[in-house]
């Protein structure tokens, strides 16, 4: 089994969820006592969001860089970045460090090729809605049309992620705005919605809603238990 690096705690409400969704996939492949064998530096949070929050990228990505650099000491064969936004400064992280990335936005779009579908709603951070990082890799390698939310439901959309599902919070209103929100994707003609911030899956699931949703965590971390076991 190849040992998977984890570059996470952004947040670490998410990681936790790729831990645990890690460990699972490969005690499901493999049966009995088996785990993953794991690899992970995790970052406080609290100043990588302010470097995002005044533009900053190139700080986010030196601090990135270093602990990209300890997971590959930990002896990883390849990582992840445990979350949507941070793939902002992947190809900073992968001239840091000799080992694959594994891009959270490929593992998606295979899922949503092989599923044929063209139109797909996205909903993340402001960053990753509107910024060409994530929306741009999906439409130039996959070919896919990204519809994200109008603009007050995008405002909406971050500040819930910030506020709310990054500190633990999950509120009953939040989940109302999120589907009606979803719901309106679709009505434009997406015919899945991608949930393009980790912590999404904390607030939303595919028992919530008839339109499909793809959970990044989910298919990120199912990504690595194929490659870990292959």
């Amino acid at each position: 089994m190849k040992t998977i690096g984890l570059l996470g705690g952004m947040s670490w409400e998410s990681t936790l969820g790729y831990y645990r969704a890690i460990n699972e996939g490969v005690r499901q492949k493999l049966g009995g006592l088996h785990s993953a064998q794991i690899a992970m530096v995790s970052v406080d949070f609290a100043p990588i969001e302010q470097l995002q929050h005044a533009d900053d990228w190139t700080g986010t990505a030196e601090i990135l860089g270093d602990a990209a650099r300890g997971v590959e000491a930990a002896g990883a064969d390849f990582l992840l970045i445990c979350t949507n936004t941070m793939h902002r400064v992947a190809p900073q992280i992968e001239a840091a460090i000799r080992i694959p990335v594994l891009h959270i936005a490929d593992a998606t779009a295979e899922v949503l090729l092989a599923d044929g579908v063209g139109t797909v709603g996205l909903l993340g951070t402001a960053f990753t809605m509107e910024q060409a990082f994530y929306r741009g890799r999906l439409a130039e390698r996959y070919g896919l049309e990204v519809l994200v939310p109008h603009t007050a439901d995008r405002d909406l959309v971050h500040r819930v992620i910030y506020e709310e599902l990054c500190q633990g919070r999950v509120e009953p209103g939040s989940k109302a705005e999120y589907l009606r929100i979803v719901a309106s994707l679709a009505a434009r003609g997406a015919e899945a919605v991608i949930l393009g911030c980790t912590e999404i899956g904390m607030l939303i699931g595919q028992r919530d809603t008839e339109v499909r949703l793809l959970d990044t965590t989910l298919i990120h971390a199912q990504k690595a238990v194929e490659l870990a076991t292959a």
